[in-house]
Order: C-alpha cells, then sequence, then structure tokens
C-alpha cells in the first residue's frame, strides 16, 4: 500500500489530502485545511502551516507527498506569499524524510479528470466520485486531486487509458466510476 499526502499551498489557506493505493484501489484517509487567522503576521501563519501539515504527516504517516507547482501569480507579491506557503509545504515533507513530487496544475487536472482544462468544479466532482468522499473545503478538494496525480506520477497507470484493462491509476478511477454508477442506478 502506498500512501500520498497531496499538499495545495497558500498562506490563507493550505489544502491537505491523504489518499491510500492498493490494489488498483484509491482510498480515501483524510482531508483539511490548514487556515490561520488572517490578523496574524505571515511568520505566524508560516509556523502554523508548518505545525498542521507536521501533525497531518505525525497521523497519517504517507509514503511520499505531492505539491502543486507555482504558477503564475496575479501580482509579484502574491506569488512571494505563494511560494512561502509552497516552501514551508517542502519544508515540513522534508523533515519527515518525504520524496516530493512537484505537479503542475493542468498535470492535475488531467490525472483526475482527462483533460489539462477542467474547471474547479469538474476537478471537485471528479474527485468526490473517484474517491467517495466530500471533501472539507474547496482547498482540501485540490489537494486530494494532487494526490490522486501523483499516484499517477509514480507510474501506476498507463498514460491517458481510462479503462479498467490498463491497470494502476486507470483502473481505480474505472472502478470508481463504476461504484458510483452503480449507486446512482446507472444513471448519469
Amino acid at each position: 500500500m502506498m500512501r500520498v499526502l497531496g499538499i495545495d499551498p497558500g498562506i490563507r489557506s493550505t489544502g491537505w489530502g491523504v489518499i491510500a493505493f492498493e490494489n488498483n484501489r484509491m482510498r480515501h484517509l483524510g482531508n483539511g485545511a490548514i487556515r490561520p487567522h488572517p490578523a496574524l503576521a505571515d511568520t505566524q501563519r508560516l509556523r502554523l502551516i508548518h505545525d498542521g501539515l507536521t501533525a497531518v504527516i505525525t497521523q497519517y504517516q504517507p509514503d511520499r507527498a505531492a505539491i502543486e507547482q507555482i504558477f503564475v501569480a496575479k501580482s509579484a507579491a502574491s506569488a512571494l506569499r505563494l511560494g512561502m506557503a509552497r516552501g514551508v509545504g517542502l519544508v515540513a515533507c522534508g523533515q519527515a524524510g518525504l520524496g516530493v513530487s512537484e505537479i503542475a496544475a493542468r498535470a492535475v487536472k488531467k490525472a483526475v479528470s482527462g483533460t489539462g482544462t477542467a474547471d474547479k468544479r469538474q476537478v471537485q466532482n471528479m474527485v468526490k466520485r473517484l474517491l467517495a468522499v466530500v471533501p472539507d473545503n474547496a482547498d482540501s478538494a485540490d489537494a486530494l486531486a494532487i494526490a490522486i496525480a501523483a499516484v499517477n506520477e509514480a507510474g501506476h497507470a498507463l498514460p491517458g487509458a481510462l479503462d479498467s484493462t490498463s491497470g494502476g491509476l486507470a483502473a481505480a478511477i474505472a472502478a470508481a466510476l463504476a461504484r458510483d454508477d452503480a449507486g446512482n442506478g446507472g444513471a448519469k
């Protein structure tokens, strides 16, 4: 069994999600968001993010982690603050001895929904379907999607294949979708 921690970094809210992948099946282990009070100084907010991620790592004992790559932010100040939160996530993983995959947002969308142009709602709906769970919030849904993409990057799927014969993540996706469709009486 492989346990993967996904991290969606942000100084206002850092989402986290942990999944297990075993025998071509994904299973939700936990998710949430670390939300420091906005009135706190950045140093305090970053410490709370670090402490929160360290607690998640201690509780769930992931084998590896994945974090979203930096994208072009609205402003230099936003990019800097995002980079600080991302760095804190990397440090927390490094202190725990975890290998970390850095995954582009487009690759996350493609791994979860089959297209790199999926919108946030499509990704969140696929996370719900794939893991049979309603994430705590949008940031934790994104973190779970990052964890799913990390399973794909780790070589547990054939690129672009979403049928049950392909093995790995593709088989897990097909099984989750079949389970979901059966629970809805086959309605789409």
